[in-house]
């Protein structure tokens, strides 16, 4: 059979998107597998409707035939997907610079899900609700890893890597042991690590970005080497100074703990007069962060592990064109990897340089929103131990790849322009604006043609001629 991802036109998306499938194809164990999972790429892109495995069968134009082949895509081992994220990290090497860090984010997200017996399901707080009013709802629970593009006038994009499960112990028995969100970020960070080894890149560091709830010291103390990890902090986080020589003179074990330090919160009220400024370009506006780096400290019950404080001081800018208003940002707290250079500890890199990643790490959160209400992340109706997992797994690579594909044609601020001759359309192209480019890239070519019809300007003859529809239906209804 001729492989379907062979092609002769010259458009460069779908070139790409094309070039990015063939490469996983290692991780397929046969050819026809291969090209049932080429067909269910495409048929994504064309789902108008939810995307689960009938919506995409049904945008192929398979509206006849056993589809049991295509379900047991997810309820058999048809492919290993631990390989097929191999393949995706070796991919994002092209574009990762290697005298950069490999920037990565990780968090955990959930699957909102209305069955009691769906394996993976358990009873977890539903983050829909207040803080002071807290509810639950049935959900499934992942941890996401992302790669962080290289950042472009302030933007980046999250392309995500691996979407392992982490559901909780009194979850309903699913593929895959029970994990906490900290430990499956762990298994993520070490396979980040041992892919960029593998691709001899043994000497790039890694630099981890996490939320609050990754600041877990086992996961510190855990740390995997050349990985450098920002998570944000409690304020009222217990930290020591580092332990003096001459805290401890006489005999006996040398002291583990220095004088307690300040609560990070309460560095904001020391009457500290010089508060260094820095402008970080975010998303095409300069904002001025007012920060102290601080430390190196060691935390309660981790004393082998120094770590730094940077301390964000609030803003409080005019933000808005039409309606400008003002916007509060509370103050943050960040613990850094301390790394010790020349017999001293120090901070990783340059803190221009941590500042402008750390407002990079939001573009996760933009993911978790374009994969669940855009790509319909969680809507494929499989059910087994299996599938209720990989089914998600997959649908997240199939969004990696679009954007992928996506950046490797027009980088982040290179998107085609807007059909609206009202609006000329973002700095950074939306996903909205990718699957459209896709589409009329896919309609042009003699196999999807059926799917489509060209509208020109003519739109008084197409109101005649709808107006005479409706009248005609009318008419065959009083018949």
């Amino acid at each position: 059979m001729k492989d379907s991802t062979k092609t002769t036109r010259t458009d460069p998306l779908i070139k790409n998107l094309l070039q990015l499938i063939s490469a996983h194809r290692p991780a397929f164990r046969q050819g026809r597998t291969y090209r049932r999972s080429v067909g269910m790429v495409l048929g994504e892109i064309f789902s108008f409707a939810r995307h689960t495995v009938t919506q995409t069968l049904l945008a192929l134009g398979m509206t006849d035939g056993d589809w049991s082949a295509w379900y047991r895509l997810f309820s058999r081992p048809r492919f290993d997907e631990a390989q097929l994220n191999d393949q995706l990290l070796t991919q994002t090497l092209v574009q990762a610079p290697e005298n950069e860090p490999y920037t990565v984010a990780v968090d955990g997200t959930q699957l909102h899900r209305s069955s009691l017996k769906m394996p993976g399901t358990s009873w977890l707080r539903d983050a829909r609700f207040s803080a002071f009013r807290p509810g639950i709802h049935r959900a499934q629970r992942f941890l996401h890893g992302a790669w962080l593009t290289p950042i472009a006038e302030g933007f980046s994009r999250a392309i995500p890597l691996r979407f392992l499960p982490a559901f909780p112990p009194k979850a309903v028995a699913a593929e895959g042991s029970p994990c906490k969100e900290w430990e499956a970020a762990l298994v993520f960070l070490k396979w980040v690590r041992a892919g960029l080894d593998r691709a001899g890149r043994q000497a790039q560091p890694i630099l981890a970005l996490a939320d609050g709830g990754f600041d877990v010291l086992d996961l510190w103390r855990s740390l995997p080497e050349r990985v450098i990890l920002v998570t944000r902090s409690a304020r009222n986080r217990a930290l020591f100074w580092l332990p003096k020589a001459a805290d401890h003179p006489g005999p006996g074990r040398p002291a583990s703990y220095g004088d307690p330090a300040p609560h990070p919160a309460d560095w904001l009220h020391k009457g500290l007069r010089n508060w260094p400024q820095q402008s970080v370009r975010v998303r095409g506006q300069d904002i001025t962060m007012k920060y102290q780096v601080l430390g190196p400290f060691v935390r309660d019950g981790l004393p082998e592990r120094p770590l730094f404080l940077i301390v964000v001081k609030g803003l409080h800018r005019l933000v808005g064109k039409s309606k400008t208003h003002y916007k509060h940002k509370d103050p943050s707290f960040y613990l850094v990897s301390a790394v010790q250079r020349e017999g001293q500890w120090v901070l990783p890199f340059a803190i221009p340089f941590l500042l402008t990643w750390l407002w990079q790490r939001w573009e996760i959160e933009v993911a978790h929103r374009e994969m669940k209400s855009g790509l319909g992340v969680g809507e494929k109706q499989c059910w087994n131990t299996r599938s209720a997992v990989v089914s998600v797994q997959w649908s997240v690579w199939v969004y990696a790849i679009l954007l992928l594909a996506g950046y490797r044609t027009w980088g982040l601020l290179g998107g085609p322009a807007t059909p609206a001759r009202w609006w000329p359309g973002a700095k950074r192209w939306s996903l909205s604006t990718l699957w459209r480019a896709y589409r009329a890239a896919l309609w042009e070519k003699s196999e999807f043609q059926a799917l489509w019809t060209t509208t020109g300007d003519n739109w008084w003859k197409k109101e005649t001629w709808l107006a005479g529809l409706e009248n005609a239906v009318a008419g065959a209804a009083r018949i």
